[in-house]
């Protein structure tokens, strides 16, 4: 039962934080720091989601077969790949290093 109300709450939290950000007056969302931050937020909470998953397990830092998909990934956005060979290259490098036993 206390899944359910972990989820109830959840959505009530969701569809208030939807409803604030439609009931705040336009002038405050035309401010050139509002407008930024909505701009870089997206990104920065992107970002951290991956470091979570990636770099940690529980409270530990891992260095595993998902590292070196993101390393390469990272090299093939250098490289300026299009997003699915970035994605190909990511997957081919974390399931060869963990074919490798790594």
């Amino acid at each position: 039962m206390n899944v359910w109300i972990a989820i109830g709450v959840t959505a009530v939290g969701c569809y208030l934080v939807k409803y604030l950000g439609l009931a705040a007056p336009a002038g405050v969302l035309e401010r050139p720091l509002v407008k930024r931050l909505a701009a870089l937020l997206p990104v920065a909470l992107l970002a951290a989601l991956t470091a979570q998953e990636t770099f940690g397990d529980g409270g530990h830092l891992v260095l595993d077969a998902r590292a070196a998909g993101v390393a390469a990934a990272a090299v093939a956005l250098v490289l300026r790949a299009p997003f699915l060979l970035v994605v190909g290259v990511a997957v081919v490098v974390a399931a060869g290093v963990r074919a490798l036993g790594g």
